[in-house]
């Protein structure tokens, strides 16, 4: 019985100390969840994912937001006050990595109309130009007709400055009017 009371207690020190030993190895590793992280265009990593500046997106920031909604579209509409309508209209890039321009919007501004995005959305600041008030937003989404970033749906406004009168493409007037349809 004497020899069973010294063997628990070594075994139980040896527990103890692998125990300790493991613990100590572990809480100490400090794993760094961004040590094997890139990310592009000034992007920083914060746990192990990349925080990305304005305009880039993707897991490494490796994307420029616009570069999405660039290019000629086929554009499907019907206003609150005008019939359906079918016309081309271009977004192209401007200076700054945010910005870009809608060329023929509404199938009428000859000015190009000035608009940002953010990841999926495309903005329409408030802006007077050619006798109108123009204002709006859109989404960009994939479908099974124009694949990847195939499509926009655009919600906008065009006030006619003279009248007042507001010629809605889903913006306020859901019940009288539809998003205006963009297709690549």
């Amino acid at each position: 019985m004497l020899m069973k009371t010294p063997l628990k207690k070594i075994l139980y020190s040896v527990l103890v100390t692998i125990i300790t030993i493991g613990s100590a190895t572990y809480f100490s590793c400090n794993r760094d969840k961004c040590k094997s992280i890139v990310c592009a265009h000034g992007g920083v990593c914060d746990g192990g994912r990349c925080i990305c500046p304005s305009g880039y997106e993707g897991s490494n920031c490796e994307t420029i937001s616009r570069d999405k909604f660039i290019g000629a579209w086929a554009v499907f509409e019907k206003g609150s006050i005008t019939n359906a309508a079918q016309y081309p209209a271009s977004i192209i890039k401007t200076n700054n990595i945010t910005d870009v321009a809608l060329i023929n919007f509404y199938n009428y501004f000859k000015a190009p109309i000035k608009a940002y995005i953010v990841r999926d959305t495309i903005y329409i600041p408030n802006q007077q130009l050619e006798g109108h008030v123009v204002f709006g937003q859109g989404v960009i989404y994939s479908n099974t007709t124009y694949g990847q970033y195939g499509s926009i749906s655009m919600r906008y406004e065009v006030i006619d400055t003279a009248t007042n009168v507001p010629n809605d493409f889903g913006y306020y007037l859901p019940d009288l009017s539809e998003p205006s349809s963009w297709n690549k």
